[in-house]
C-alpha cells in the first residue's frame, strides 16, 4: 500500500456548529489517553454522554438501574452512526460511542489486525472504568460486530447484553462472502477503492438509497476525505479472510466457536435490505448465540441505525436487561412445572365422536377423535421426514380443516408454525415467509409450487398436506414445553411493515386461558369463525368450531345467510367476525328470522374500529348476545374489551 503514514496523527475535530448541525451535544466529544497493550498509549475520540440524571432513572416508569452502553462501529463508518443511540438512550444510560483506532477521529498510525483491534478495544474498556460496576451492554456494527463478540468471548461474564447491528463472525454456510467486499478487497481495487479514492465510503453511503438524511451522510463522509485518512479503512478491507492462511482466519474461527458461551442475552438487529450482511447471517448469529432474538427492520439496510428505529428498540430491550426480565441462557436446565397443558383440553376428548371442526365451504367436518388421530399423523409423518424441535415450518395451507390439522400437526411434533395473513399480498407473503427462513414448507402441491417459483422457501424441505393427513400414527416425541417456540406469526395492519411475532407455547396457553376467562368459554360453547386464526382456538378450548362458506380473507363475502347457515350447522353459542365483515351481515339480511343468529350468547369483532352503529344493528339480529370489541395486536390479545352496553 503507497502513501501511508506510519507516524501516529489525530484529525482536527469537528467544530461546535457542525457537531450540532448533527444533532450531537459538542460535549460529548472526548479524547480518551489509554495504556495500550503493545506499549505506549493510544489517543482515543469518543462520544459520551456521560452518566445519566439521577432522577430521570429513578422516576416512575424508569428502570432501578442504568447500564453503560458502549457502542463500536464498523468500517468505513464512526462513531456518529450511534447517534440516535446516543440521543435516545441518554436520559436514562450512559452511552460511549468510540471511534476505532485508524478512523474517525481516534488516532492514526500503524495497520491493526482483528486481534490487536480486540486488545484495543480491552485497553479502551480499562481506561473507562467500564470494568464492573453497572451492566456492561455492548452494541457493535459490521466490522465492530466482530471485535466486540471477540471482547465478550474471551470472557463472557464481562458483558450484561449485545446488541449486534448487520454484523457476521464468519461467512454463513451454504454462501459465499458478499460480492461487494470480495470486489473491494481484490488486489487491484483494494487500495483505489478504499485508501485513494472515496469509493469505499461513498458506497457505503448509497446502500441507505435515500433513507438516511443529509446531515447524516456529510458527516459519515467528514473523517474520511483525503487518502491518509482512509487508510485504516483499507486495513479493514484487507483484515477480512477470503482465503485459506489469511493472519486473521484463526482468530476469527475461534471467537466464532466461543461464541456458545456467551450466555447473556443477544439481540440481532438487522435491516433486511443489506447486500453484504444479510438475513443469512443475522440466522447464522442466532444459531451460535444460546441466548439470542432477532428483530428485522424490513425496510432498512447496512446502517440500519440510521435508517430504522433501533433505538426506540434497544431503550426497551435494555430496560428489560437491566430489570431482570432478559434472563442469561440457562443451558438446558428442566422446566419444573408441568408441560403441555396447552393440550389438556383437546386431549380430553380424545375418545369424543362429538363434531369438532366443520369447514362448510369444503362440506368437511372431523369429529374431536379424528381430528386428534389426523394431528397425530401429520405429527408422526414429520418426525419421521427428519423434522426436528424448534424446526421452522411456513404453512401455506389455505384456511379450513387441514390448515388446522397442519398447525396443529406441526406443534405436536415440535416445530415452529410459521403463519402470514393472506391480507398481506403476495409481495408481503413472500417477505414475511422469507424473513422466518423456514427450513420446511406444508401446504397443497400448488401452494408449494408456486413458493418454489417465487423463492418464498429457498432451502425448505416441501410436503404436501395430503401426503401427511394420510399417512399413519406412530411414536411421538414428548409434549413441547411451555418455553418453547411454537409460532411465527406475521399478520396484515395499520403499524408498517409486516413483523415477525415469535410465540411459545407458553404464550398460546395464556393467550386462550384469557379468552375464555374473558368470555366465559366452557365446553358447552361452540364457535363460528369468520376469521382464520381465530379458529386455531376452537380446538385448545376444546370447543366445536366451524368456518362458513366463504373466503374468510373476503368480508365481503359472509352474508347473513352465510353467517346464519354455520351458526345453525353446530348450534354456535359465539362468534367472531371482522367489522367489515359484520357491517355486510347486516347490509344482507332481508329479514331478521336468522334463528342461528339469534341463538349466539356472544358475538366479537375485532381488527379495526367498529362503529357503534354496525353494532346496534347486529344486536337487533342477535338480542340475546352480549357484543364485544376486543382490543389488541399480534403480539399480545385481548389487551383490552369494550361491550355494546358500554359503549352506550
Amino acid at each position: 500500500m503507497t502513501g501511508r503514514q506510519t507516524e501516529s496523527w489525530l484529525l482536527d475535530r469537528p467544530s461546535d456548529a457542525d457537531w450540532q448541525r448533527w444533532g450531537i451535544d459538542p460535549a460529548w466529544s472526548q479524547i480518551v489517553e489509554a495504556p495500550s497493550h503493545d506499549g505506549g498509549s493510544r489517543s482515543w475520540h469518543v462520544l459520551d454522554t456521560g452518566p445519566p440524571d439521577v432522577s430521570e432513572v429513578n422516576s416512575p416508569g424508569g428502570g432501578e438501574a442504568a447500564a453503560t452502553v458502549l457502542c463500536i462501529h464498523g468500517n468505513p463508518t464512526w462513531a456518529y452512526v450511534w447517534s440516535p443511540f446516543l440521543r435516545k438512550l441518554q436520559s436514562r444510560h450512559r452511552v460511549i460511542a468510540i471511534d476505532q483506532l485508524g478512523m474517525g477521529y481516534s488516532e492514526r498510525g500503524g495497520r491493526r489486525r482483528y486481534v490487536d483491534r480486540i486488545r484495543d478495544l480491552d485497553d479502551l474498556i480499562v481506561a473507562l472504568g467500564l470494568s464492573g460496576g453497572q451492566p456492561l451492554v455492548l452494541a457493535a456494527h459490521d466490522w465492530g460486530g466482530a471485535v466486540a463478540m471477540g471482547w465478550a468471548a474471551q470472557d463472557p461474564r464481562q458483558v450484561a447484553g449485545m446488541i449486534l447491528c448487520n454484523t457476521g463472525i464468519g461467512v454463513p454456510s451454504g454462501r459465499s462472502a458478499p460480492g461487494i467486499i470480495r470486489l473491494a478487497a481484490s488486489a487491484p481495487m483494494l487500495d483505489v477503492v478504499c485508501r485513494g479514492t472515496p469509493t469505499f465510503v461513498e458506497g457505503t453511503i448509497r446502500l441507505s438509497r435515500g433513507r438516511i438524511t443529509k446531515d447524516d451522510r456529510n458527516a459519515l463522509r467528514a473523517p474520511y476525505k483525503t487518502s491518509p485518512s482512509r487508510a485504516a479503512i483499507a486495513d479493514f478491507v484487507d483484515d477480512i479472510p477470503l482465503g485459506a492462511g489469511h493472519p486473521s482466519e484463526r482468530a476469527l474461527a475461534e471467537v466464532a466457536e466461543r461464541l456458545r458461551t456467551v450466555a447473556a442475552p443477544v439481540l440481532l438487529a438487522y435491516g433486511s435490505q443489506d447486500p453484504v450482511f444479510n438475513d443469512d447471517f443475522a440466522k447464522d448469529l442466532a444459531d451460535r448465540f444460546p441466548n439470542a432474538t432477532t428483530h428485522r427492520f424490513a425496510r432498512a439496510g447496512h446502517l440500519v441505525m440510521l435508517e430504522a428505529d433501533v433505538a426506540a428498540v434497544a431503550e426497551a430491550w435494555i430496560s428489560d436487561l437491566v430489570e431482570g426480565q432478559l434472563a442469561p441462557d440457562t443451558s438446558g436446565e428442566a422446566v419444573t412445572e408441568k408441560a403441555g397443558t396447552f393440550w389438556t383440553d383437546l386431549e380430553d376428548r380424545r375418545a369424543d365422536d362429538d363434531v369438532a371442526i366443520v369447514d362448510m365451504a369444503a362440506n368437511e367436518e372431523l369429529t374431536f377423535a379424528e381430528l386428534i388421530g389426523r394431528i397425530e399423523a401429520v405429527a408422526t409423518e414429520l418426525r419421521r421426514r427428519g423434522l426436528e424441535s424448534g424446526d421452522r415450518v411456513a404453512i401455506l395451507t389455505p384456511p379450513g380443516v387441514d390448515l388446522l390439522t397442519a398447525v396443529y400437526g406441526v406443534w405436536r411434533a415440535g416445530g415452529v408454525t410459521v403463519l402470514a395473513d393472506r391480507g398481506l399480498g403476495l409481495r408481503g407473503l413472500g417477505v414475511a415467509i422469507r424473513s422466518a427462513r423456514p427450513t420446511w414448507a406444508i401446504g397443497p402441491k400448488r401452494a408449494l409450487a408456486a413458493s418454489r417459483a417465487m423463492r418464498w422457501t429457498p432451502r425448505a424441505q416441501r410436503l404436501a398436506i395430503g401426503d401427511l393427513t394420510s399417512a399413519s400414527c406412530g411414536d411421538l416425541p414428548p409434549l413441547p414445553a411451555p418455553d418453547d417456540e411454537a409460532a411465527v406469526l406475521f399478520t396484515s395492519g395499520a403499524t408498517g411493515p409486516a413483523k415477525g411475532v415469535r410465540y411459545l407455547h407458553r404464550q398460546l396457553e395464556c393467550q386462550r386461558d384469557a379468552l375464555a376467562a374473558t368470555y366465559g368459554i366452557t365446553r358447552s360453547d361452540r364457535l363460528v369463525a369468520a376469521f382464520a386464526p381465530f379458529a386455531l382456538y376452537g380446538p385448545a378450548l376444546g370447543i366445536p368450531t366451524a368456518l362458513p362458506n366463504c373466503d374468510v380473507t373476503k368480508p365481503g363475502q359472509l352474508t347473513a345467510e352465510v353467517l346464519d347457515d354455520a351458526c345453525q350447522r353446530i348450534n354456535a353459542t359465539i362468534a367472531f367476525a371482522s367489522p367489515s365483515a359484520l357491517a355486510n351481515v347486516v347490509a344482507s339480511a332481508v329479514d331478521t328470522s336468522l334463528a342461528g343468529v339469534a341463538s349466539l350468547r356472544v358475538i366479537l369483532s375485532a381488527g379495526a374500529p367498529v362503529p357503534s352503529e354496525t353494532l346496534h344493528a347486529v344486536a337487533a339480529l342477535a338480542p340475546d348476545a352480549s357484543l364485544h370489541t376486543p382490543y389488541g395486536m399480534t403480539e399480545a390479545l385481548p389487551i383490552a374489551d369494550i361491550t355494546l352496553a358500554e359503549i352506550d
